[in-house]
């Protein structure tokens, strides 16, 4: 039942860091057009990416190309048959300020793996603004769903840090580059420290699996109303789509690490 639950927590992380890698790639003025403050951070990462991304050709192993662009097709479906009617049907009965309470729900309750990775990587401001934002959040906001931190406190969300960073500022280098079936592109590190970041997400430790399974789908799907069109500008815009996402996906993680 754990491995079930556990299974779900990473596919919510993956998929909704698919979607941010995808977002990059294509405009981002709808996105910036809302309040939703785990948005807000998201976009100041992507601004400082924007000024460097020129298209570039990354250079990373892929040895696992043709399994990996096979993969990309499964995911390719599993977006457009199932992922993208499912949010739309939900944006349409979810109104915009209550998906950004929900929004802001999951970056309330995500701080651990914030906060750890953080000490981690030896960020100990960052990790005192994450740990007093979740304080005030997780009281005044009314368990997050509000963000006062930011709202009164001047405390903005900080940048996302991750297991998959905190490795890399080791010395640890990608690997090589892996679609994985539903979860999304990652490279071996990645995975990795997605697998790390689980155990410090409570959604890892709710009971019963199925309770999990809806937070984590609920997580997914409201991330994902907020991309709503910009996979498919990505895929618009490039001639292969497959390395385009590659070169998206590793020139964003190369531009968090060494910020």
């Amino acid at each position: 039942m754990k491995i079930r639950a556990c299974i779900l927590a990473i596919v919510a992380v993956m998929v909704s860091g698919c979607a941010v890698s995808e977002t990059t790639s294509s405009s981002p003025v709808p996105v910036r057009a809302f309040n939703d403050p785990t948005k807000q951070a998201a976009n100041a990462d992507f601004d400082l990416f924007e000024e460097e991304f020129e298209q570039k050709v990354v250079e990373v192993a892929d040895p696992l190309e043709p399994v990996n662009r096979i993969m990309y097709h499964v995911n390719d479906a599993f977006y457009f048959w199932l992922l993208k009617p499912v949010t739309q049907v939900y944006t349409h009965v979810t109104p915009e300020p209550a998906r950004i309470c929900i929004g802001n729900f999951f970056q309330n309750l995500t701080t651990p793996v914030r906060f750890v990775n953080c000490h981690l990587q030896g960020k100990k401001t960052v990790a005192d603004m994450e740990l007093k934002r979740f304080w005030v959040n997780t009281t005044a906001g009314i368990l997050g769903f509000g963000d006062p931190a930011k709202d009164r406190h001047d405390l903005a969300p900080p940048a996302r840090e991750d297991l998959g960073q905190t490795i890399a500022t080791y010395g640890v280098g990608n690997g090589f580059y892996v679609v994985l079936p539903i979860f999304g592109p990652s490279t071996l590190r990645d995975s990795v420290g997605m697998v790390g970041d689980m155990f410090l997400n409570p959604v890892f430790y709710v009971e019963p699996t199925e309770a999990a399974i809806g937070i984590s789908a609920t997580r997914v799907t409201n991330e994902t109303s907020f991309h709503i069109g910009e996979y498919e500008a990505l895929k618009a815009d490039a001639l292969d789509p497959y390395v385009a996402m590659r070169n998206v996906y590793i020139q964003y993680r190369t531009q968090k690490i060494n910020e």
